[in-house]
């Protein structure tokens, strides 16, 4: 009953999140089958096609969904962040069963059948139309049929890029540790998988598959018109808001939303994006108009430059390089958010582990947990073990940011990489080593603009500084804390802060 209550409180963001995964899971499968169906019957006619059709598309099926994403995005008029992205990734999946079930369904009608229709003088089109495709066609909708159920799953991973739809609440929840938020946008999704499998099943074991395909084709178009208008974006003139995916980054991105929609301005958010990059490159193409960006991090991971301990001279030096790729950064919101290891304190106490370089005579017992990104970053794991001169004897976990805490506290690692404004390492006590070698670099939040989207906004640049100095280190804990430990709605926490620092306009 506690799960149905907060379903029905979000029952307005839960429909307009369902229409876009029906927008998403039925424009894909209309496209697939669009593509598909013509060239599964070129591959009856000209069979030395076959296989290397077949084999390039059953080549994009093992490509993970993730990494296929992240190689549609840097690619002109196909990629960037959101639904054609997505849409395109899809497509691509749905591709392998209806090329594999119309070639076979063509090629498994009875030769004397077509035999007999040559015999009755039928063209070679009129046997395709008349003949081939009606006794394929319970074929043919088993392949839809698969290619449909599976969009419907792969569509929730689409939220990681901004596309929307269901996945959205599935990686919020993950990003904030809320089982409630995972379960809305699963549970709902696992209903429209069975929906979409019972009626296409319906329609492939129909007396008249042809009649029945026809009708769901054209429900299909109803249903796409209705679910685009419930589902449609933002106009044109909207700031897109854009965020990383992790509790601090949503709230965050709320934050900046909601100042900018009591100053006037229309706002689409784009929260929950995949990682860096991705927030970085969408506003280097446009797709993004802001998002919230640490100084550290884009010295290091993104300019890839040698970090520097001195503040000033990170958000100098950050500034000057943005400026060359079209940038401005803002001045900075008031908060540093370093990275942090953090270990339970019964291991603290019994270890005697107060510093980083007192992990040193335990790291070949200790379990590392962390987020993969920071395998990958200059300023990440190598870094450190390199400074700190010592190597832990098993390979670190990688899980998502909003796990590692959980994982920690279940002692199913030992040591985390987190951030400094976690909310979670007060809220349950963890003990946050000193860098005593002073290894990270500052990360002062700061927001990320193009030239071109200040241009096109006047007063954004002069609304996003009205936040410099206004977030501390213990505020942004506090609202981080409220979020994965309270489980508050960061829209909530985000407008509470707002009205307490006076910054919303009436």
């Amino acid at each position: 009953m506690s799960f149905l209550h907060f379903l029905a409180s979000r029952r307005a963001e839960l429909m307009t999140l369902t229409a876009q995964h029906l927008v998403l899971v039925a424009a894909s499968t209309a496209a697939a089958v669009a593509l598909g169906l013509p060239l599964g019957i070129a591959m009856t006619r000209l069979r030395r096609l076959a296989r290397p059709i077949l084999a390039l598309a059953g080549l994009v099926q093992t490509i993970p969904s993730l990494a296929l994403f992240g190689f549609l995005i840097p690619l002109p008029l196909l990629g960037g962040i959101g639904t054609r992205t997505a849409l395109v990734a899809l497509i691509l999946y749905a591709l392998l069963p209806i090329l594999q079930n119309t070639y076979a369904g063509i090629n498994q009608v009875d030769r004397t059948v077509l035999e007999a229709a040559t015999a009755l003088g039928m063209t070679g089109g009129q046997r395709l139309r008349m003949v081939e495709l009606p006794l394929a066609l319970p074929v043919i909708l088993a392949g839809v049929r698969i290619a449909a159920v599976v969009s419907v799953g792969t569509a929730t991973i689409a939220a990681a890029i901004g596309a929307g739809g269901l996945g959205t609440y599935v990686f919020r929840g993950i990003a904030t540790v809320d089982a409630r938020l995972i379960l809305a946008g699963a549970v709902p999704a696992a209903v429209l998988a069975l929906l979409v499998d019972a009626l296409l099943g319906a329609v492939e074991k129909s007396r008249r598959p042809f009649r029945a395909a026809t009708a769901l084709a054209v429900g299909t178009l109803l249903t796409l018109g209705a679910a685009l208008v419930m589902s449609r974006p933002a106009r044109g003139t909207a700031v897109v808001v854009g965020s990383k995916n992790f509790t601090e980054q949503v709230v965050l991105g709320e934050i900046v939303s909601q100042l900018l929609e009591s100053r006037g301005f229309e706002v689409q958010r784009k929260l929950n994006l995949g990682g860096t990059n991705l927030c970085h490159q969408g506003v280097l193409s446009g797709e993004l108009d802001v998002y919230i960006e640490y100084t550290g991090t884009a010295l290091a991971d993104i300019l890839r430059q040698p970090a520097h301990s001195d503040p000033a001279v990170v958000l100098q030096e950050v500034r000057q390089r943005y400026r060359e790729l079209g940038l401005v950064v803002a001045d900075p919101l008031g908060f540093n958010n370093t990275y942090a290891l953090a270990v339970r304190p019964d291991d603290a106490q019994r270890l005697g582990l107060r510093r980083i370089s007192d992990l040193a005579p335990h790291a070949r017992t200790l379990r590392v947990g962390l987020f993969g990104e920071f395998l990958e970053r200059p300023d990440g794991m190598k870094g450190l073990l390199a400074t700190y001169g010592f190597r832990f004897g098993t390979p670190p976990r990688e899980m998502d940011l909003g796990l590692l805490y959980t994982a920690l506290v279940n002692r199913q690692v030992d040591v985390v990489v987190g951030s400094a404004t976690d909310g979670l390492i007060s809220a349950l006590g963890l003990v946050v080593l000193e860098d005593d070698r002073r290894y990270f670099p500052p990360y002062d939040a700061v927001s990320i603009s193009s030239e071109k989207s200040l241009q096109r906004h006047p007063g954004l640049h002069e609304a996003l500084n009205a936040l410099a100095g206004r977030i501390d280190e213990d505020g942004m804990r506090r609202m981080n804390h409220a979020v994965d430990s309270e489980r508050r709605d960061p829209a909530q926490v985000a407008r509470e802060f707002l009205d307490g620092a006076g910054l919303v306009r009436r």
